[in-house]
C-alpha cells in the first residue's frame, strides 16, 4: 500500500513472530498459498474488474522502467504496486486451497495468513485495501465446484463487509452473519434487508461481554437453523480494544469465545469443516496476540 500505512507487511511478520515464540507454530500444518485461478476468481467478481487490475499491475511495470510512480492509487485509502497483483492472487488461492484440503478431509479446518485482505471488494470494484473478496471466493468456489449446498460466512471485522454482501446478497445457498461498529468505514450494512444476511451494527466502545449476548441472541439460532455444510470466517482482528481503526473493546478472550462458537456450530452440522482467512487487525502486538487465540481455538491447542 506504500510507506506509513497500516495494512503493512509487518502485520503478517507479528502474526508469524507470535506464533514462534508461543509454539503454536509448531503444531501446525503449513502450506504455502497457489495462486488462483482467474475462472475460480470469477466466481464472485465480474470479468472487467480483473482484467482492470491485471492491466493496471502491467502498465505500473511499464511505468516503473520508464522512470514513473510505484504505485497506482485505487481510492484514497488503497493503492497497489507491481507486486500486488501476485499477493492478490495468493490471497485468493489460500482460501481456495484451504477449501480444497478441508473438502478432502486432510484437515479439519485452515487458518489463511493473507495480504490483501478482501471483505470490502465488491463484484465490481477494489476498494477499502481489498482487491479480491477472498472469502466469497471460498465460499462460492465450495458451492460451484465442490456442489455444497449451503455454506456460511461469519465476519467479526470492526468495518461491514460491504463486498462480501454485495456478492452475496440474495444467494440463499450462503448465510452471512456479522457484526461491525457504525458509523464506521464503509458506512453500510446497518439497513440491510436480504433474508440471507444477519447484520449486527453496534456503536463505539461496545465491548466483548455486549458482543457476546448478541451472538448468543441472534448469530447461533440462524446458523443452527440454515445447517451449514461449512464455515467460512472473515477473520479480522481490529475490533481490539488496542487497534485504532476502530473503537470496539474486544480482547482475546472474546476471539477466543467467538471462534469456539463457531467452532461448536461446525461440529454440530458442517463436520468441523472451517476456513477462515485474516482481513483487519493494524495494532501489531493485539493482532497477533488475537490470532493466536484464534488459532488456539481452531487446532484444539
Amino acid at each position: 500500500m506504500g510507506p506509513g500505512h497500516p495494512e503493512c507487511p509487518e502485520r503478517l511478520n507479528a502474526i508469524e513472530d507470535r506464533l514462534l515464540i508461543t509454539g503454536v507454530g509448531d503444531a501446525l500444518d503449513r502450506r504455502e498459498a497457489p495462486q488462483a485461478p482467474l475462472v475460480d476468481i470469477e466466481l464472485a467478481h465480474d470479468r472487467m474488474l480483473v482484467a482492470g487490475i491485471r492491466g493496471l499491475s502491467v502498465r505500473l511495470a511499464e511505468d516503473i522502467l520508464a522512470g514513473g510512480p510505484a504505485y497506482a492509487q485505487i481510492d484514497p485509502d488503497t493503492s497497489m504496486n507491481v507486486h500486488t497483483w501476485n499477493a492478490a492472487l495468493r490471497a485468493a488461492g489460500a482460501a481456495i486451497a484451504a477449501t480444497d484440503a478441508v473438502l478432502a478431509g486432510e484437515m479439519e479446518n485452515a487458518f489463511c495468513a493473507v495480504r490483501p485482505p478482501g471483505h470490502h471488494a465488491e463484484r465490481s470494484r477494489a476498494m477499502g485495501f481489498c482487491f479480491f473478496n477472498n472469502i466469497a471466493i471460498a465460499a462460492k468456489y465450495a458451492l460451484e465446484r465442490h456442489h455444497l449446498k449451503r455454506v456460511a460466512i461469519v465476519d467479526f471485522d470492526v468495518h461491514h463487509g460491504n463486498g462480501t454482501e454485495d456478492i452475496i446478497r440474495g444467494d440463499n445457498r450462503i448465510l452471512m452473519v456479522s457484526f461491525f461498529q457504525h458509523p464506521l468505514y464503509p458506512f453500510s450494512g446497518f439497513d440491510t434487508h436480504a433474508s440471507n444476511m444477519v447484520n449486527l451494527p453496534v456503536p463505539a466502545y461496545t465491548k466483548g461481554m455486549d458482543i457476546r449476548e448478541l451472538i448468543e441472541m441472534m448469530w447461533i439460532p440462524r446458523l443452527e437453523e440454515f445447517k451449514p455444510e461449512m464455515i467460512f470466517i472473515c477473520a479480522g482482528f481490529d475490533s481490539h480494544r488496542e487497534d485504532d481503526l476502530g473503537q470496539l473493546g474486544l480482547v482475546e478472550q472474546d476471539y477466543a469465545w467467538i471462534t469456539q462458537r463457531i467452532k461448536d456450530v461446525a461440529r454440530r452440522h458442517s463436520k468441523g469443516r472451517i476456513v477462515s482467512s485474516l482481513e483487519g487487525g493494524y495494532n501489531l502486538s493485539a493482532l497477533a496476540r488475537s490470532v493466536e487465540a484464534h488459532i488456539r481455538v481452531l487446532a484444539d491447542l
